[in-house]
């Protein structure tokens, strides 16, 4: 249940495929929610910096909710708390899957890696919109808090900050069908947060893996591609990630064993259900 959570706050660019909404532009009526069913499969590296990549096939609950100010949509699950023509604030959430240690060999001898839940406000702005050529693009800012929990223990494991361009559009020579979406930025992230993933005790310190102490600071950066479409009641989708870590505050880590990955993932769901209740996502959804 836990890495089926984690895989859907994960891939929310993806799944936009189960959430895809029109875009700001275009006042659309849709149902307040949305009930189905879908699976999405995906290739991520153990960990951001790890040379070792594994491949997921997970099923998830399709579940929209397009709310006054709870909503369930492509932008995954979030409170709006503030709400004007050109800024908006809400709760946003995301996440990484555990590592099992002993499969990853940078690691062998260490202690598993616990998944993370990453939660927080976020703060948006408006920059560009046009409703004739149907896009939109945004500045984002999440400030989340990490707790690395497998249900059994929790720990705190620092903060994170992820300033980023998110565009959305939906182009003519796609025929104006499908969802694109751009998003770029860096990352920042606590000392607590580098230690978790990149710090080596000394008590697991090997010729090979020198003891290292992280630091706070730059954490690399991000640049992500998706692509989705609603046909009849079937939403499909996938996405394309490239992390770079060059010049990161970890980068001297022995655990650090690639400054760059590239991540991708499909998915498809389908709607079961959905209310009667129609509401206009141009106004509802920005």
């Amino acid at each position: 249940m836990t890495r089926s959570i984690l895989a859907r706050s994960l891939l929310s660019p993806l799944l936009a495929c189960a959430a895809a909404l029109p875009l700001p532009g275009r006042a659309e009526p849709l149902p307040q929610w949305e009930l189905g069913v879908g699976v999405t499969a995906f290739r991520l590296p153990d960990y951001r910096g790890s040379d070792e990549s594994r491949n997921y096939l997970y099923p998830f609950p399709y579940v929209v909710y397009r709310g006054e100010r709870v909503r369930v949509d492509r932008q995954g699950a979030r409170a709006v708390l503030f709400e004007s023509t050109r800024a908006e604030i809400d709760f946003s959430a995301s996440g990484t899957l555990p590592v099992d240690s002993s499969k990853n060999h940078a690691r062998q001898g260490m202690p598993d890696l616990d998944p993370t839940i990453e939660a927080g406000p976020q703060l948006n702005f408006s920059l560009a919109r046009d409703r004739e050529r149907d896009y939109r693009l945004d500045l984002r800012m999440p400030v989340r808090a990490v707790v690395a929990t497998n249900l059994r223990h929790a720990r705190q494991a620092g903060y994170t900050f992820y300033p980023h361009l998110n565009l959305m559009l939906r182009p003519e020579f796609l025929g104006g069908k499908w969802n694109v979406g751009f998003q770029t930025g860096p990352l920042f992230a606590s000392r607590e947060y580098h230690q978790y993933f990149y710090g080596v005790e000394q008590q697991f310190a090997t010729a090979q893996r020198p003891a290292y102490e992280a630091k706070g600071g730059y954490s690399g950066a991000l640049a992500l591609a998706s692509l989705t479409r609603r046909i009849g009641k079937l939403y499909v989708g996938g996405f394309v990630r490239y992390d770079s870590l060059r010049g990161a505050a970890f980068e001297n880590s022995p655990l650090l064993r690639r400054d760059h990955s590239v991540m991708m993932g499909v998915a498809v769901a389908y709607v079961l259900t959905e209310s009667e209740r129609q509401v206009e996502v141009g106004d509802v959804a920005p």
